[in-house]
C-alpha cells in the first residue's frame, strides 16, 4: 500500500474507534465494508481482527472497573464451540444470505418473549448467543447488531455494557484471526507499517471517546445505541434483499 493511502486508512480507523469507544458498536462495521473494498477477503479480515481488538482491548483497559467477567466468561464458551464447527465445515454463504442474516438477527431477538429477552447474566443465553455471534463473525466479518442488542438487555449501566462488550469482541476478534489467517488462508500476510497504524489510530480513536461517553446519560446513550442497531439492521435486510432480486433479475434475463 502507498503511504497516502495508509494514512487515509489510520483515519478512518481513528473515526470508527471513537464511534465504537463512545457507543461500543458500529465503527467496526463501517471498517470492514471499506476493507473489503479495496483488499482481499483473508487480508481484509485479518486486519480487522488486528484493529478491533486493539480498539475493542484498549476500550476494556480504559473501563476494566466496569467489566462483569461472568458474562465474558460464558460468552467465551460460545466463541470455542462456534470455532470448533466452522473449522470442521467450513461454511461461507453468499453474500446476501449473510447481509439477510445479520439484519434480522437483531428484531427477532427484539421480539423474543419476555421470559427470553436477551440477559447477558443467563448462562444459557450467554452461551447460546456467543456461539451464534461467533458463527456469524466467522462467516461475514462482523456480528455486532445481535451482540450489540443482547448486552442493551442487560441491567447494566452504559460503562458496564461498553466494557464488557469490547472484552468479549477481543476475544471473538482473536478467533477470527485465527480462523482466517490460519484456518482459511495461512498465507494472509499484512504490511508491517499498515498493522502498527491501525494499533495506534485504533487506540487514540478509542481514548478521545471516553469523555464525550463518561458525559452522556444512560438514557441518550440507549436511545441512541438501539437508534444505530435499527439503522444497520435495517441497511443489511434492505441491501441483502436489493442483491436477491439483483440476482434473480439477471438469472431471469438469461
Amino acid at each position: 500500500m502507498t503511504p497516502v493511502l495508509i494514512a487515509a486508512l489510520g483515519l478512518l480507523m481513528v473515526a470508527t474507534a471513537f464511534l465504537s469507544g463512545l457507543f461500543g458498536m458500529a465503527g467496526g462495521l463501517i471498517l470492514i465494508g471499506v476493507l473489503l473494498a479495496i483488499m482481499p477477503l483473508p487480508a481484509a479480515m485479518v486486519l480487522h481482527a488486528i484493529t478491533q481488538m486493539a480498539s475493542n482491548g484498549w476500550r476494556a483497559v480504559l473501563w476494566r472497573r466496569h467489566i462483569r467477567w461472568r458474562p465474558v466468561a460464558v460468552y467465551l464458551v460460545g466463541c470455542a464451540l462456534a470455532l470448533g464447527l466452522w473449522s470442521l465445515i467450513r461454511y461461507v454463504p453468499d453474500t446476501p444470505v449473510a447481509l439477510l442474516m445479520l439484519g434480522v438477527t437483531p428484531f427477532m431477538a427484539r421480539l423474543m418473549p419476555a421470559g427470553l429477552k436477551p440477559d447477558p447474566d443467563s448462562v444459557w443465553q450467554g452461551a447460546i448467543y456467543g456461539t451464534i455471534c461467533m458463527g456469524l463473525m466467522l462467516m461475514t466479518g462482523v456480528s455486532s447488531p445481535l451482540l450489540d442488542t443482547f448486552f442493551l438487555g442487560a441491567r447494566f449501566d452504559r460503562r458496564s455494557i461498553v466494557a464488557t462488550k469490547a472484552t468479549c469482541q477481543v476475544a471473538s476478534h482473536l478467533t477470527k484471526l485465527i480462523y482466517f489467517g490460519g484456518i482459511i488462508d495461512q498465507a494472509a500476510s499484512l504490511d508491517p507499517a499498515l498493522a502498527l497504524v491501525a494499533v495506534a489510530a485504533s487506540m487514540l480513536g478509542t481514548t478521545l471517546a471516553r469523555r464525550l461517553l463518561e458525559a452522556m446519560s444512560e438514557q441518550q446513550f440507549r436511545t441512541w445505541a438501539n437508534r444505530i442497531i435499527t439503522a444497520v439492521a435495517s441497511y443489511y435486510i434492505l441491501y441483502g434483499g436489493w442483491l436477491v432480486l439483483a440476482a434473480r433479475t439477471s438469472a431471469a434475463a438469461e
